[in-house]
């Protein structure tokens, strides 16, 4: 733990990230020198012999070669550089065969920055090994000469270190002040040896990144297809809750009201004071169910914020809030209809929330626009400790909002307060 008392440029010479990036270096030029050597020879003679048959499968192998040669890169860069790089899709044919093989491997993008990668690593390696190995060895061969001037002496010239000349004219380092400066120099590159080291691994990490990893679109594409099956499986959750909420609510009042009306009309001959008294029941029975669907469609989607905008709908919310809610919404205008239902039913949740979970005793909910963007922030001075895995639905309501690219942002500490705060695009 002493280490960390010093500071980051002391502590940088000796710690393991840097001597580990240095070993990416070191490693990076000799596999670079033989993925570029294959890369060069085999799409050298695929282009050649594209004028018969042989060139497609020699091209094809070059560009699956120089995938193999990806998977390694990525490897050492997750092992040394902590830097994890998804694989992109592998290139598969439509029938399976062999010739599908090869034209899969041809038109993918990925084999040809694969390629791109190989051709592109080699001069970038020559010269960062030589950047970084001539000054870390430069650095401690002189921050050590001290050292080694003393236990080597006849390699440190008869008094010192020889600096220039031949052994009938040569000048050597042989004073205190000149050792003493030799060392403070090497010093100077020692500390400065992994900055630069860190600054030539940066653009290892762009390469390797860019080029060996799944491209723009084809992560985009992964990303739309989770949210699709984050959209479906809501949907479907919604659906399940409505059917459930109609057959348990409204559904069975209306059952029972259906059976006392046909005993009321049965009584009506024999008791018409009786049956008086259970149409005055099911009078109320209506307005019980009445009541439950309203609920229940203001739950689908309430009229007001159809009409009225958020303002209305989540002052309404905040109304039958268990706790005190302050509301306070500036928006220059209204945000499409879908953003506006997810932020209704967003501070909707976090409000259910306060009153279930939080045990406290006021609320603040503030939603305004800042660029392109809807921002929802529910703060409360309740107790604390909520997260998208406390069981509060917050999980739930990350994956919703995810799935339209937005954020959620969980602010909670043991003891409160808690602060909610929500991205959503302005337009969908």
């Amino acid at each position: 733990m002493a280490s960390h008392r010093l500071p980051a440029a002391v502590r940088a010479p000796i710690a393991g990230r840097t001597w580990r990036e240095f070993g990416y270096v070191l490693t990076g030029l000799p596999l670079s020198v033989v993925s570029f050597c294959f890369a060069v020879a085999l799409v050298s003679a695929g282009a050649g012999l594209l004028v018969t048959f042989l060139g497609i499968p020699v091209l094809a192998g070059a560009l699956a070669l120089c995938r193999g040669f990806g998977v390694m890169e990525r490897a050492r860069a997750r092992g040394m550089l902590g830097l994890d790089v998804r694989a992109p899709e592998p290139a598969r044919g439509r029938t399976g065969g062999a010739l599908s093989w090869m034209g899969a491997t041809l038109k993918s993008g990925a084999s040809w920055r694969h390629l791109l990668y190989a051709l592109l690593h080699l001069p970038w390696a020559v010269f960062s090994f030589s950047v970084t190995f001539a000054l870390t060895a430069w650095g401690w061969g002189l921050f050590t000469y001290p050292l080694w001037h003393w236990v080597l002496p006849l390699y440190a010239g008869q008094d010192g270190l020889q600096v220039y000349g031949d052994d009938t004219h040569a000048f050597y380092l042989d004073s205190p002040f000149e050792i003493a400066f030799t060392s403070a120099v090497g010093l100077a590159f020692v500390l400065l040896g992994p900055w630069v080291l860190r600054g030539v691994v940066a653009v290892d990490r762009l390469m390797v990144s860019g080029l060996l990893g799944p491209s723009r679109l084809a992560s985009r594409v992964t990303e739309l297809e989770s949210d699709r099956g984050v959209v479906v499986d809501t949907a479907a959750a919604d659906l399940r809750r409505i059917e459930r909420d109609l057959h348990d609510g409204p559904q069975a009042r209306l059952v029972a009201l259906a059976m006392d009306l046909g005993l009321a009309k049965d009584r009506l001959a024999k008791d018409p004071e009786a049956a008086a008294a259970m149409v005055d029941e099911a009078h109320g029975e209506v307005k019980l169910a009445l009541r439950e669907l309203r609920d229940l469609a203001r739950g689908i989607h309430p009229a007001v914020l159809t009409n009225r905008g958020l303002d209305a709908a989540l002052s309404a919310v905040a109304a039958r809030c268990a706790v005190p809610v302050s509301v306070v919404v500036d928006l220059p205008a209204r945000p499409t209809p879908a953003i506006e239902g997810i932020a209704y039913f967003t501070v909707s949740e976090l409000l259910r929330n306060v009153s279930e979970h939080a045990k406290a005793r006021r609320a603040w909910v503030d939603v305004w626009r800042t660029e392109d963007r809807l921002m929802l922030q529910v703060r409360d001075d309740g107790v604390g400790g909520a997260g998208p895995a406390a069981g509060h639905g917050l999980a739930g309501l990350t994956e919703r909002l995810g799935a339209v690219d937005g954020v959620l942002a969980v602010d909670s500490p043991p003891g409160g307060p808690t602060t909610v705060t929500a991205q959503l695009p302005w337009r969908t």
